[in-house]
């Protein structure tokens, strides 16, 4: 599974993928992460552009600030275009709680749970985790 950062978490990608790894969750599910910069977006990227290319691309957007404000925001653009075959974007509930190891932990574990029955959340718009 790919999963697209929103610019600002590209530094907590490294992390989630080396607490998979230690865990063991890789061999399970195999897992990449794909910044704005990777995948050729810029940061200022609209959230219907983001939206469509992960689509595109069959990537669940990892996020933890795309807001409800204007006709191009994340929520709108799922309301609009969400369909039941949909990936779904996984929002970090609370960003300043990823400084915790606890918390960081609990993110990368539901973001592989998310991943290995990924069919059962097609179509359901947004997921806050943990």
């Amino acid at each position: 599974m790919t999963f697209l950062v929103d610019y600002n978490l590209d530094g907590f990608a490294l992390i989630f993928l080396g607490i998979l790894a230690k865990g063991g969750w890789l061999e399970f599910a195999p897992v990449q992460f794909v910044t704005f910069r990777d995948a050729g977006l810029a940061m200022d990227s609209s959230d219907r552009t983001v939206w469509r290319y992960a689509q595109e691309h069959q990537m669940l957007i990892l996020t933890a600030n795309r807001n409800m404000k204007g006709d191009d925001s994340l929520e709108h653009v799922m309301r609009e275009e969400n369909t039941e075959n949909s990936l779904p974007v996984l929002t970090i509930s609370t960003l300043d709680r990823l400084s915790e190891t606890e918390y960081r932990e609990r993110c990368a574990e539901r973001l592989i749970e998310i991943a290995v029955d990924l069919d059962q959340y097609r179509g359901v718009g947004r997921l806050f985790i943990p």
